[in-house]
């Protein structure tokens, strides 16, 4: 994950994808202006890996290729998956694994993020809008994907619908992908207010703050991801 996260932040994907044609060692360090000797361990590994191709000159020159798996690390690709590499290999998710141990030792009815944050995943957030923005554009980026072919498999889902409440949108994107393609539809765009106050405006989209557990915006249907949540004996679901 490591070498990968440092592929998208290099923007190796992107490079290749701008060049249009095959690119040598020496001409992909010189467009990302880094050392061509690191560079070549980190284009072998993720070669190895079938991230990149490997095509050959007539003179035996190494040159290197996108593959349809390269195209998904591209930070502004229209299926780009990087926001969620990017969301999973942050420090703060690292530091959750590193305390999974202790989590479980611990013997309490609590996450391994408590246990290295010493609150909950979306009370971080709330205080950490940096971090929030990460868990909104891999969201955003699973959505594009998934919800896409929710819509293309099953065309007349939403027929018969005049509304649908998207439970937990963040940024809103899922709930945009569904009043596009089903414009009759009034669309809301439900999650914490700290969250829903960074969702951009769409025409047929309405943004509204609030907790799921006390009550959600009524409408003619229910959009919820499934998810794992730390469910309290008071909580109503």
């Amino acid at each position: 994950m490591a070498v990968v996260k440092c592929a998208i932040e290099l923007g190796i994907p992107d490079a290749l994808e701008r060049h249009e044609a095959p690119m040598t060692l020496s001409e992909l360090s010189s467009t990302l202006e880094c050392s061509p000797p690191a560079l070549y361990r980190i284009m072998r590994f993720l070669v190895h890996r079938q991230v990149f191709k490997e095509d050959r000159t007539n003179q035996g020159s190494i040159r290197y290729v996108q593959t349809p798996l390269s195209r998904l690390l591209m930070k502004n690709g229209e299926k780009s998956m990087a926001p969620l590499v990017l969301l999973e290999s942050h420090p703060v998710m690292l530091a959750t694994w590193q305390a999974l141990r202790a989590s479980v030792l611990a013997n309490k009815n609590s996450s391994a993020f408590e246990t290295a944050h010493g609150e909950d995943v979306w009370s971080f957030a709330a205080t950490n809008p940096g971090y929030s923005k990460l868990i909104n554009d891999a969201m955003a980026c699973d959505a594009r994907v998934s919800v896409q072919a929710v819509i293309d498999g099953c065309p007349n889902l939403l027929d018969g619908l005049d509304s649908l409440v998207d439970v937990g949108g963040g940024n809103g994107t899922t709930i945009r992908l569904f009043v596009k393609a089903c414009p009759w539809i009034r669309g809301i765009n439900f999650d914490l207010p700290h969250v829903v106050s960074e969702a951009p405006d769409f025409v047929g989209v309405e943004n509204v703050g609030g907790d799921m557990f006390s009550s959600v915006p009524k409408a003619d249907a229910v959009f919820l991801k499934v998810s794992i949540f730390k469910l309290q004996k008071n909580h109503p679901i």
